[in-house]
């Protein structure tokens, strides 16, 4: 028999109803002191539900939470606060003119007679940032700092709140493959002080080497709890999804055809004016993959906004299929045959509140059949609908149901299906499988090498270097709005891409590699 204390948190049978839909349906997580226990499941499992209602954002229908083997009622994040749970978002919850202090203060901030005392949460900030080696200025401002570091501002703000246990949501999402590794470092120094951490993650190689112990939630159940040393990524692919899963999907050669994108001396600047792009040139031909590498913020969103009429071009050329489109407006470069799914789903690639049916038709509501006479036949837009839910395996209960209410594997494969359905020349891609799970990655990577295999040229913008080397034919890497090289994935490495992401010259990075 276990000994409940055991445990410094234990869920048990939590039911988390919504109507007749159970996002949670009598869950089991049990989580050890002083261990990183990742939480593993496919997008719309239930793992964030789960989650929300062990921080007190939502109250389960049913079931008993317990802290160190006592009942708790945890009704708010407050009360989660005082009982020493805190949580670490996926998309940071901080005020960019603030500073680090600031922001970490808000909500409770120490005052002597109603004066808040600067100094005081500096000095402590200060000391858990060196007690804990997370190398955080407390007076550095929020726009000023990497999102790295943001995350580190984060994970102080929990500390300062005394948490014991941490959440972490996809914590690695925007991160580069050196800062991961750090986090990771992190986190093993946190648990090495005592504290308990409950990992969200769809990455198994993150699992693989951060977590003691995985718990794997499939369709809002729990299906088994394993020691990570002993178990394989395919078994808990497998376990996750329900069936075993491809990583590496095998491809044919690449059957290189015309140019469809040329890129000529483009210069681009970002929101406030200053260059983002610089003088960038290159070519994505018909039957490819050519992967674009870097750190975020390197100028890869103002590239992909300028190619598809996003964002105006300050000079230099592009070209489509033999049209110069620079500075065309959207629909022409769409019509043209450009097919573009954006690197924020939520905010560039969907409408949210509008139904899945409408999304869908986005791009062609104008046409027959959706539309007669310049009026729309809703009845053909469900039709429309009906037949890409079922060749892209959008799960949904029907066409009729917000865009908001589906998860994010979802959503992403929604947008994947009324681009591709356009039968374009030329897909654009930024970050299409940010924050899925295996098998929604497994899914949407199949369907970008079919379009290659196709006669389609494909413009693959990722920050996961798996992906990148994985899928593309070439790969450039992108820094300081630049190309810092051209490399294959046949001939080069993870490690000579992060160097080429950092600044240095594809030469030099050989080099060092071959050292």
């Amino acid at each position: 028999m276990t000994n409940p204390e055991e445990y410094v948190i234990e869920m048990r049978k939590i039911t988390k109803a919504f109507g007749n839909f159970k996002a949670n349906d009598q869950v089991d997580l049990k989580v050890r002191k002083g261990e990183i226990h990742a939480l593993l499941g496919e997008n719309g499992a239930g793992k964030s539900t789960l989650m929300n209602v062990l921080s007190g954002l939502l109250e389960p229908t049913s079931g008993q939470i317990y802290l160190n083997g006592q009942p708790v009622q945890i009704d708010s994040p407050n009360t989660a606060n005082r009982l020493g749970i805190g949580m670490v978002h996926q998309h940071f919850m901080l005020v960019d003119a603030f500073t680090v202090t600031e922001n970490i203060i808000l909500g409770s901030e120490p005052n002597r007679g109603g004066i808040i005392n600067l100094q005081q949460a500096q000095k402590e900030i200060q000391e858990l940032s060196d007690r804990y080696q997370l190398d955080v200025d407390p007076t550095a401002r929020i726009n000023d700092i990497s999102v790295g570091m943001q995350q580190r501002v984060e994970i102080l703000k929990t500390l300062y709140r005394g948490a014991n246990i941490l959440i972490f949501d996809e914590p690695t999402a925007v991160l580069t493959p050196q800062e991961i590794d750090e986090l990771i470092v992190i986190m093993k120094g946190l648990v090495a002080e005592g504290k308990s951490i409950i990992l969200i993650t769809h990455k198994l190689d993150e699992i693989r080497h951060a977590a003691d112990r995985c718990t794997v939630i499939r369709r809002g159940k729990s299906i088994d709890t394993v020691d990570v040393a002993g178990t394989t990524s395919e078994e808990l692919a497998e376990m996750m999804v329900g069936h075993s899963v491809v990583f590496n999907i095998p491809k044919a050669p690449a059957k290189i055809g015309a140019p469809i994108l040329s890129v000529k001396d483009l210069h681009v600047n970002e929101n406030r004016g200053i260059p983002a792009v610089k003088g960038v040139d290159f070519e994505v031909h018909a039957g490819e993959i050519l992967g674009v590498a870097g750190i975020d913020g390197n100028g890869q969103s103002e590239l992909i906004e300028a190619l598809t009429g996003l964002r105006k071009v300050v000079s230099g050329d592009i070209q489509i299929k033999n049209h110069d489109l620079t500075n065309a407006p959207v629909r022409k470069i769409t019509e043209t045959g450009v097919a573009h799914v954006p690197e924020d789903r939520q905010k560039y690639g969907l409408v949210l509140q509008l139904t899945l049916s409408e999304n869908l038709a986005l791009q062609t509501y104008y046409k027959a059949p959706l539309s007669n006479h310049g009026f729309l036949d809703y009845a053909k837009m469900r039709e429309h609908a009906r037949r890409l839910i079922k060749e892209y395996d959008i799960r949904t209960t029907n066409e009729q149901l917000p865009a908001g209410e589906l998860s994010g594997g979802n959503q992403q494969k929604a947008i994947i299906a009324r681009e591709l359905d356009r039968d374009a020349d030329l897909i654009i891609v930024s970050q299409p499988t940010r924050g899925l799970d295996v098998g929604a990655i497994e899914y949407i990577h199949r369907q970008l090498i079919n379009q290659r295999d196709a006669g389609k040229a494909v413009l693959l913008v990722s920050f996961e270097l798996d992906e990148i080397m994985n899928l593309s034919d070439r790969i450039i890497v992108l820094h300081d709005g630049k190309i810092a090289g051209e490399v294959r994935p046949e001939t080069t490495s993870e490690q000579e891409l992060g160097l080429l992401m950092a600044g240095s010259h594809a030469k030099a990075a050989s080099e060092t590699e071959g050292n």
